[in-house]
């Protein structure tokens, strides 16, 4: 079952220029649109299926500073300015809220990583509140357990991930930008050693600069230009209960699951980082890279199935622009959800929260997280192809810092003063080894 999501209308005619093109219509996408459209640019915005299908409206919801890397931290804090801006600015709803969100723990190892977060992120500013065990079983009291401790954010919050992306998406209609849907960038043209033009399944946009928001496609698209751009896809398993469990907090962690409220007034229910990995040729291609990754998060990370290999996003197959591509076949990656896990889910809430017994479970779904071997996005131009600028690899972390990264991103296309330092992100760091240098959170 997809994840729910609001449907929206777009531009039916594509230009023939364009300022920027934006290939890839998720948050990423959408922000980086908007922002570019701010400041004047004529931008077209291409997406192969409906805008924020994919993991876009399959993700927790949570924007947050708590426990972010070092390196995504500003971007962070910078997010959630830009959220709250962007209702003042565009008059549309993407369900932010500053709610705070809420880490409870017993183990001790845990709680010493929190505090050391907490200490680091007290020199930039950022608000965060270890509880003791009497706050934590305070905060956590729908639980009915005891806690030896937890972590309380405050300014941090949650937005609608249903409704976000084509709130966005209409915020760009509203300031003269263009938004397509159903229509696939088939790849790019070059001339005079620069890119010249993006080709589409309804036509070609000659233009000099493209943005490629391309999500978990990101790296098959790079690869037809030469572009080697280490990406790997963890499938992931989100469920959703009824309404009616009013007393939960708005947004709750625990090692065993996590809980978010939604719009509805239901809850979205995950086990954090449980995933399972398809099998793929670009999986086995980028493999050595990833070794650290998975090997510091092996305990939650399984083997999967074929559901990688039907879907076409990891292929390692180069395309005709005057023919369908795989993402014409794949509109809306929308794999099998792991039944083992939304049984072990369910349970894992009905232990930790008793009053969700009488909340049934009205969808489950899964998407793809597309992650690099670091667990930071892959944000710049690349020098191979000057005037494509990837825009990538949000290792599960995009949603929270999609108006951060969608600004940055318009700052390195339009020649502004970047909103945070852009060189933490950029590609070229994939070159070498990523040993040692893997995001802890």
């Amino acid at each position: 079952m997809p994840a729910p999501l609001t449907a929206v209308e777009t531009t039916p005619d594509l230009p023939t220029h364009a300022d920027v093109v934006v290939i890839g219509g998720g948050i990423i996408g959408c922000f980086t649109a908007y922002y570019l459209s701010q400041r004047g640019l004529k931008v077209a915005l291409v997406e192969k299926g409906r805008i924020g299908a994919e993991q876009s409206s399959r993700n927790w919801g949570w924007c947050r500073q708590q426990n972010r890397d070092a390196r995504e931290l500003p971007m962070a804090t910078k997010s959630l300015d830009l959220w709250e801006q962007f209702s003042a600015e565009s008059g549309e709803d993407t369900g932010f809220k500053r709610c705070g969100l809420l880490y409870l723990s017993n183990s001790e190892a845990e709680l010493a990583g929190w505090a050391r977060w907490g200490e680091f992120a007290r020199t930039v500013g950022v608000k965060t509140h270890m509880l003791t065990a009497e706050e934590a079983a305070q905060r956590g009291r729908v639980t009915g357990k005891p806690w030896k401790g937890g972590v309380f954010s405050p300014t941090d919050g949650t937005a609608d991930p249903s409704r976000a992306a084509p709130a966005v998406a209409r915020a760009i209609m509203q300031l003269g930008g263009s938004v397509h849907q159903n229509c696939a960038a088939r790849g790019i043209e070059m001339e005079g050693g620069r890119l010249s033009g993006v080709v589409t399944e309804k036509g070609t946009v000659r233009t000099k600069i493209a943005v490629l928001a391309g999500g978990a496609w990101a790296s098959s698209f790079c690869r037809q230009y030469g572009i080697r751009f280490p990406q790997a896809a963890i499938r992931q398993t989100v469920l959703a209960v009824s309404p009616g469990a009013s007393e939960l907090p708005p947004a709750l962690h625990t090692t065993a699951v996590s809980m978010t409220r939604r719009s509805n007034g239901g809850y979205t229910v995950a086990i954090s980082g449980r995933g399972r990995v398809d099998p793929t040729p670009q999986l086995l291609r980028f493999s050595a890279q990833f070794l650290p990754m998975f090997q510091r998060r092996w305990r939650n990370l399984t083997p999967g199935g074929l559901e990688g290999m039907r879907s076409g996003h990891e292929g390692m197959s180069r395309w005709r622009l005057d023919q369908p591509t795989p993402m014409e076949r794949m509109r809306t990656l929308d794999p099998a959800v792991d039944k083992a896990v939304v049984r072990l889910t369910y349970q894992r809430a009905l232990d930790l929260v008793p009053a969700l017994k009488d909340r049934e479970v009205t969808a489950a779904w899964a998407g793809y997280v597309d992650s690099t071997p670091d667990g930071v996005p892959g944000i710049g131009e690349i020098a191979s192809v000057p005037g494509l600028v990837l825009a990538a690899g949000f290792s599960g972390h995009g949603f929270g810092i999609g108006p951060g990264a969608g600004h940055l991103i318009a700052d390195i296309v339009s020649g502004a003063t970047p909103l945070v330092d852009a060189r933490p992100y950029h590609p070229d760091r994939f070159q070498s080894s990523a040993w040692g240098k893997v995001a802890e959170f």
